[in-house]
């Protein structure tokens, strides 16, 4: 957790008192499966009178640094100010920011790592009244297949000093990130100084664009879209991605899932609070929001196959220079959205999903598919929810 999370400095450790918040962690140690409600060996417990978490069944550091998250999920709200799961970079010359939101595997950390911008952090993020800021001092990245030429600054930033968690190495300590043995859940943790381009303090100004992330494992939605208003809250509010493999236990080949703003798992108070004050801030800073499949293309899983990092790496560029804010784009039929059709090095037959598949007729009942999987997950959010934010979902009549 000195990697994860901001130290104090001596100053402040010396004048520290009292800590705010204590967290138990037991290790290996179960949780006893008898206990009422208790699903699982592993027990994250929060409790805010008592200012405490117990932690239970788990060695993933991640489950402490996604504990003190949630504490600023509850925290950060009460001040005006949002909350999110997501990274953010910034431009060199402007200083302003980037949000791309996303859940496990979707390339939240990878598209982040950008020589071009400044990292500002890969995972928890507020923002407030003067910008966004980094709650972590760190970075925990997915370490299976890690290589230095495909993720370069992440393949650095595993040096001495960094963590490792679950992966195999030799006698000689050289890592194998392809051996999946153990888990294909490996794990790196780097203080975010071992990135060459971080921004030291971690804060930045406000964002001009917000990038969800997305791995349709239906090869449905497009490379890139830009949203409504009303579509970005629908989409923030669904969370749509697929769980893929090696993100959770027992997870062996994709399936859709949906998480209220990108991390339902770490949200204390009803998800139309944070999509308020998403919309609250993307009003007032005037922000593009963008929604980016890093998924299935050609086909769905099992058919298609996943969209070149490259390419998706083309498209995060375009989006920063400007260049998609004015760049053609056609009306999605079911979801309402401007599927960008033309996008600098990426080839335009990938980029209209309905295009690329050779049996339309099947693209045509995926994509049905998948938008009344929205419609259903949504009826949980309708009541309380606007007419304008329910309209800004899928149409598959």
């Amino acid at each position: 957790m000195q990697i994860m999370l901001i130290n104090p400095s001596k100053e402040e450790l010396a004048d520290f008192g009292e800590p705010d918040f204590t967290i138990y962690n037991a290790g290996q140690f179960p949780a006893n499966r008898l206990t009422t409600g208790m699903t699982s060996k592993t027990s994250i417990d929060v409790c805010f009178e008592e200012k405490e978490m117990v932690i239970l069944g788990t060695e993933y550091a991640g489950e402490m640094k996604k504990g003190v998250f949630t504490l600023m999920h509850y925290l950060m709200p009460l001040k005006g100010h949002l909350s999110m799961h997501c990274s953010a970079t910034a431009c060199p010359e402007t200083n302003r920011s980037a949000i791309l939101f996303g859940l496990s595997g979707t390339g939240k950390t990878t598209l982040s790592a950008d020589p071009t911008r400044m990292l500002i952090g890969d995972d928890e993020h507020v923002w407030t009244d003067t910008g966004v800021f980094n709650i972590e001092g760190g970075c925990y990245a997915k370490a299976i297949n890690l290589a230095k030429e495909t993720e370069p600054d992440i393949y650095n930033a595993l040096h001495y000093g960094a963590v490792l968690e679950n992966v195999v190495h030799d006698e000689d300590y050289n890592v194998d990130f392809h051996d999946t043995s153990l888990t294909q859940n490996t794990r790196g943790a780097y203080p975010i100084e071992f990135i060459d381009n971080a921004q030291i303090p971690c804060i930045a100004g406000h964002p001009t664009d917000i990038i969800f992330l997305t791995c349709d494992a239906f090869g449905v939605l497009p490379p890139v879209a830009k949203l409504s208003e009303e579509q970005a809250m629908y989409h923030f509010i669904s969370g749509y991605t697929a769980k893929v493999a090696g993100t959770e236990m027992g997870v062996t080949e994709p399936t859709a899932t949906f998480s209220a703003c990108f991390g339902a798992p770490f949200l204390v108070l009803h998800p139309s609070r944070y999509a308020e004050l998403l919309a609250e801030k993307m009003k007032d800073h005037k922000v593009n929001v963008w929604l980016v499949n890093t998924g299935w293309i050609k086909g769905g899983h099992g058919v298609g196959e996943r969209i070149k990092l490259k390419y998706s790496r083309a498209i995060v560029e375009s989006i920063y220079s400007g260049k998609l804010a004015e760049a053609p784009a056609e009306t999605d039929p079911l979801f309402g959205f401007q599927t960008i059709t033309e996008v600098p090095n990426v080839p335009s037959d990938i980029l209209v999903p309905r295009n690329s598949w050779s049996d339309q007729p099947a693209f045509d009942a995926s994509a049905r598919k998948l938008a009344n999987l929205f419609l259903d997950n949504f009826e949980t959010y309708k009541e309380g929810t606007s007419a304008e934010i329910l309209a800004g979902g899928p149409d598959p009549t």
